[in-house]
Protein backbone atom coordinates (compact mmCIF):
# COMPACT_ATOMS: atom_id res chain seq x y z
CA UNK A 1 0.00 0.00 0.00
CA UNK A 2 1.31 3.45 -0.94
CA UNK A 3 0.39 5.89 1.84
CA UNK A 4 1.91 9.06 0.38
CA UNK A 5 4.32 10.31 -2.27
CA UNK A 6 6.86 13.13 -2.14
CA UNK A 7 7.90 14.40 -5.53
CA UNK A 8 7.95 17.17 -8.10
CA UNK A 9 4.84 18.26 -9.95
CA UNK A 10 5.38 17.39 -13.61
CA UNK A 11 1.95 18.44 -14.86
CA UNK A 12 -1.55 19.29 -13.63
CA UNK A 13 -4.72 18.63 -15.63
CA UNK A 14 -8.37 18.56 -14.68
CA UNK A 15 -8.67 15.86 -11.97
CA UNK A 16 -5.20 14.52 -12.82
CA UNK A 17 -1.78 15.14 -11.29
CA UNK A 18 1.51 13.84 -12.71
CA UNK A 19 4.18 13.51 -10.04
CA UNK A 20 7.88 12.78 -10.64
CA UNK A 21 9.20 10.74 -7.69
CA UNK A 22 12.94 10.20 -8.18
CA UNK A 23 12.54 9.70 -11.92
CA UNK A 24 9.37 7.57 -11.70
CA UNK A 25 6.21 9.21 -13.02
CA UNK A 26 2.97 8.66 -11.08
CA UNK A 27 -0.47 9.54 -12.44
CA UNK A 28 -2.89 10.44 -9.65
CA UNK A 29 -6.63 11.08 -9.84
CA UNK A 30 -7.31 14.17 -7.73
CA UNK A 31 -10.24 16.42 -6.82
CA UNK A 32 -10.50 20.00 -8.05
CA UNK A 33 -9.84 21.13 -4.46
CA UNK A 34 -6.55 19.22 -4.27
CA UNK A 35 -5.49 20.44 -7.71
CA UNK A 36 -6.25 24.07 -6.77
CA UNK A 37 -4.41 23.82 -3.44
CA UNK A 38 -1.20 22.39 -4.91
CA UNK A 39 1.59 24.70 -6.13
CA UNK A 40 2.66 25.14 -9.76
CA UNK A 41 4.57 22.77 -12.03
CA UNK A 42 8.14 22.12 -10.85
CA UNK A 43 7.26 22.46 -7.16
CA UNK A 44 8.02 19.73 -4.63
CA UNK A 45 4.97 18.39 -2.79
CA UNK A 46 3.75 15.65 -0.46
CA UNK A 47 0.55 13.99 -1.62
CA UNK A 48 -1.44 11.46 0.44
CA UNK A 49 -2.63 8.53 -1.63
CA UNK A 50 -5.04 5.64 -1.99
CA UNK A 51 -4.41 2.78 -4.41
CA UNK A 52 -7.53 1.15 -5.88
CA UNK A 53 -6.93 -2.31 -7.34
CA UNK A 54 -9.46 -4.06 -9.57
CA UNK A 55 -9.14 -7.00 -11.93
CA UNK A 56 -8.76 -4.74 -14.96
CA UNK A 57 -7.33 -1.57 -13.42
CA UNK A 58 -4.93 -0.17 -10.85
CA UNK A 59 -5.49 3.51 -10.06
CA UNK A 60 -3.83 5.90 -7.67
CA UNK A 61 -5.81 8.69 -5.99
CA UNK A 62 -4.11 11.74 -4.48
CA UNK A 63 -5.10 14.17 -1.73
CA UNK A 64 -3.53 17.37 -0.46
CA UNK A 65 -4.65 16.63 3.13
CA UNK A 66 -5.32 13.64 5.37
CA UNK A 67 -8.78 15.12 6.11
CA UNK A 68 -9.75 14.95 2.44
CA UNK A 69 -8.44 11.38 2.17
CA UNK A 70 -10.41 10.35 5.28
CA UNK A 71 -13.57 11.83 3.77
CA UNK A 72 -12.81 9.94 0.54
CA UNK A 73 -12.64 6.69 2.58
CA UNK A 74 -16.04 7.49 4.11
CA UNK A 75 -17.51 8.15 0.65
CA UNK A 76 -16.27 4.90 -0.90
CA UNK A 77 -17.65 2.95 2.08
CA UNK A 78 -21.14 3.87 0.85
CA UNK A 79 -22.70 1.24 -1.41
CA UNK A 80 -22.83 2.42 -5.02
CA UNK A 81 -20.02 5.00 -4.66
CA UNK A 82 -16.68 4.02 -6.13
CA UNK A 83 -13.38 5.93 -6.07
CA UNK A 84 -14.09 7.90 -9.29
CA UNK A 85 -17.52 8.99 -8.06
CA UNK A 86 -15.98 9.94 -4.68
CA UNK A 87 -13.48 12.22 -6.48
CA UNK A 88 -16.37 13.75 -8.46
CA UNK A 89 -18.22 14.45 -5.18
CA UNK A 90 -15.09 15.96 -3.60
CA UNK A 91 -14.72 18.13 -6.73
CA UNK A 92 -18.34 19.30 -6.59
CA UNK A 93 -18.29 20.63 -3.01
CA UNK A 94 -15.47 21.69 -0.71
CA UNK A 95 -14.78 19.41 2.24
CA UNK A 96 -16.52 21.46 4.93
CA UNK A 97 -19.62 22.14 2.78
CA UNK A 98 -19.85 18.45 1.89
CA UNK A 99 -19.69 17.36 5.54
CA UNK A 100 -22.29 19.97 6.55
CA UNK A 101 -24.59 18.86 3.70
CA UNK A 102 -24.31 15.19 4.76
CA UNK A 103 -24.89 15.98 8.47
CA UNK A 104 -27.91 18.14 7.61
CA UNK A 105 -29.33 15.67 5.07
CA UNK A 106 -29.24 18.56 2.60
CA UNK A 107 -30.19 16.61 -0.54
CA UNK A 108 -30.64 19.82 -2.54
CA UNK A 109 -27.01 20.79 -2.03
CA UNK A 110 -25.70 17.24 -2.59
CA UNK A 111 -27.76 16.83 -5.76
CA UNK A 112 -25.93 19.81 -7.26
CA UNK A 113 -22.90 17.54 -7.68
CA UNK A 114 -22.74 16.32 -11.28
CA UNK A 115 -23.75 12.66 -11.49
CA UNK A 116 -25.00 12.43 -7.90
CA UNK A 117 -28.72 11.68 -7.99
CA UNK A 118 -31.21 12.13 -5.16
CA UNK A 119 -31.31 8.41 -4.28
CA UNK A 120 -27.52 8.19 -3.98
CA UNK A 121 -27.49 11.45 -1.97
CA UNK A 122 -30.07 9.98 0.42
CA UNK A 123 -28.06 6.76 0.78
CA UNK A 124 -24.92 8.83 1.39
CA UNK A 125 -26.58 10.68 4.29
CA UNK A 126 -28.12 7.50 5.70
CA UNK A 127 -24.96 5.39 5.65
CA UNK A 128 -22.67 8.16 6.95
CA UNK A 129 -25.10 9.26 9.68
CA UNK A 130 -23.15 9.79 12.91
CA UNK A 131 -19.78 9.10 11.26
CA UNK A 132 -18.92 12.70 10.35
CA UNK A 133 -18.56 15.93 12.30
CA UNK A 134 -17.77 19.49 11.14
CA UNK A 135 -14.02 19.97 10.75
CA UNK A 136 -14.00 23.48 12.22
CA UNK A 137 -16.21 26.26 13.47
CA UNK A 138 -19.22 26.22 15.72
CA UNK A 139 -20.43 22.76 16.65
CA UNK A 140 -24.09 23.51 16.20
CA UNK A 141 -26.70 20.83 16.73
CA UNK A 142 -28.90 21.20 13.69
CA UNK A 143 -32.49 20.09 13.90
CA UNK A 144 -33.49 18.89 10.47
CA UNK A 145 -36.40 20.80 9.01
CA UNK A 146 -36.84 20.35 5.27
CA UNK A 147 -39.56 23.02 5.21
CA UNK A 148 -37.19 25.91 4.49
CA UNK A 149 -36.61 28.53 1.82
CA UNK A 150 -33.39 27.71 -0.02
CA UNK A 151 -32.97 31.26 -1.38
CA UNK A 152 -33.42 32.73 2.11
CA UNK A 153 -30.75 30.36 3.49
CA UNK A 154 -28.35 31.39 0.70
CA UNK A 155 -28.99 35.11 1.27
CA UNK A 156 -28.57 34.70 5.03
CA UNK A 157 -25.36 32.69 4.54
CA UNK A 158 -23.88 35.38 2.25
CA UNK A 159 -24.80 38.11 4.76
CA UNK A 160 -23.24 36.19 7.68
CA UNK A 161 -20.05 35.65 5.64
CA UNK A 162 -19.92 39.41 4.90
CA UNK A 163 -20.09 39.97 8.69
CA UNK A 164 -16.86 38.01 9.10
CA UNK A 165 -18.26 34.57 9.96
CA UNK A 166 -16.49 31.76 8.08
CA UNK A 167 -18.36 29.94 5.33
CA UNK A 168 -18.85 26.68 7.26
CA UNK A 169 -20.21 28.43 10.38
CA UNK A 170 -22.36 30.79 8.29
CA UNK A 171 -24.09 27.98 6.42
CA UNK A 172 -24.66 25.93 9.58
CA UNK A 173 -26.07 28.98 11.39
CA UNK A 174 -28.37 29.87 8.51
CA UNK A 175 -29.54 26.30 7.94
CA UNK A 176 -30.16 25.61 11.65
CA UNK A 177 -32.32 28.75 11.95
CA UNK A 178 -34.22 28.24 8.69
CA UNK A 179 -37.44 26.81 10.10
CA UNK A 180 -41.00 27.16 8.83
CA UNK A 181 -39.89 29.00 5.67
CA UNK A 182 -38.29 31.83 7.65
CA UNK A 183 -37.18 34.88 5.64
CA UNK A 184 -33.49 35.77 5.24
CA UNK A 185 -33.92 38.61 7.79
CA UNK A 186 -35.47 36.27 10.37
CA UNK A 187 -32.73 33.69 9.84
CA UNK A 188 -29.98 36.32 10.25
CA UNK A 189 -31.58 37.75 13.38
CA UNK A 190 -31.91 34.33 15.04
CA UNK A 191 -28.42 33.26 13.90
CA UNK A 192 -26.70 36.35 15.36
CA UNK A 193 -28.54 35.95 18.69
CA UNK A 194 -27.27 32.38 18.97
CA UNK A 195 -23.76 32.93 17.61
CA UNK A 196 -20.97 32.70 20.19
CA UNK A 197 -18.13 33.65 17.82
Amino acid sequence: MISFLVGTIEEKRENLLYLDVNGVGFELNVSNATNASLPMQGSSVKVYTHMAVREDDISLYGFSSIEERNLFYHLISVSGIGPKMAITILSGLNTSDLIVAIINHDYKMLSQVKGLGKKTAERLCLELKGKLSPISGAMIQVSIDNNYDEDAVQMATDTLISLGINKNDAYMLARSNAVNNASAEEIISKALRGYKG
